[in-house]
């Protein structure tokens, strides 16, 4: 069966070629960037590939929560069921650290911005419907008082260690709230040090083969393998289910998270 699969940061890396391995087999998929004509020209590409399901162009800032906010309002305009929701866009490095909203850039785009999506948009999942977040290898304890604030003595590899914690965080609680009732929400990590553009930037090496990340966000968003991994993390570095972080266990810390990231998007 074909799928409705929306794929956030799918104009370049991990993203981009994911969205090709779909739409080649014929699923419907929503890309997702932020410069106009760079994802007119991914549109293009993906449209002319041999089997090409229909493809949907979606530009938004997701470092600006009013846009992440006016992406969910299109997306439920034109769409009353998705099926799957790949939250892959994230951001490692930055010039400019804090946004408009005075918060923390990376944090935003990796923990803030999928949680406000996902929390939009969530209504249109039936429980066969697939949330699938990436995270990381790298995770570190959250300091919560830094969702609230640019952190620009902070360097790069602490604050993207936290926000991909804190991103696994809310996908364990959220997939806590909905259990039966709603879609499955799994976070994984795609593999370290995976050919993207992130890695290059962030650490000048060329990076593995994406197409072990292509693969493992297939899997995830369509293979029986995850249809009951709801809450669970795939680590495919070890190429299994594992456990997170240990905070990301404790449902004390998982909630303090989420009742902290909703007290910054009602004070936005």
């Amino acid at each position: 069966m074909k799928k409705v699969i929306l794929i956030t940061g799918s104009t370049d890396g991990i993203g981009l070629e994911t969205a090709k391995a779909l739409v080649s087999n014929g699923h419907h998929v929503l890309i997702h960037g932020r410069n106009p004509t760079k994802l007119a020209d991914v549109s293009e590409i993906l449209s002319g590939l041999a089997g090409a399901g229909v493809v949907e162009s979606y530009c938004s800032d997701l470092s600006n929560l009013s846009d992440v906010e006016a992406l969910a309002d299109t997306i439920m305009d034109k769409h009353q069921k998705i099926d799957v929701l790949i939250n892959n866009a994230g951001v490692y490095k930055t010039v400019k650290i804090d946004t408009e909203d005075g918060l923390d850039v990376r944090f935003v785009v990796n923990t803030i911005a999928p949680f406000l999506l996902t929390q939009r948009l969530v209504d249109l999942f039936d429980t066969s419907g697939r949330i699938i977040n990436l995270s990381s290898a790298a995770q570190s304890h959250v300091d919560l008082d830094s969702l609230t604030r640019p952190n620009n003595d902070i360097e790069d590899s602490n604050i993207y260690a936290q926000s991909k914690l804190g991103l696994i965080m809310w996908s364990i609680y959220m997939a806590e709230q909905y259990k039966e009732k709603g879609p499955a929400i799994i976070s994984l990590n795609p593999a370290s040090l995976l050919g993207s553009k992130m890695v290059k930037e962030a650490y000048g090496i060329k990076g593995g083969d994406l197409n072990i990340g292509v693969d493992i966000l297939c899997r995830a968003a369509l293979s029986d393998e995850f249809a009951n991994a709801s809450g669970r993390y795939f680590d495919n570095d070890v190429g299994r289910f594992t456990s997170p972080h240990p905070d990301a266990l404790n449902t004390s810390k998982n909630k303090a998270l989420v009742a902290k990231i909703k007290s910054v998007l009602a004070n936005k």
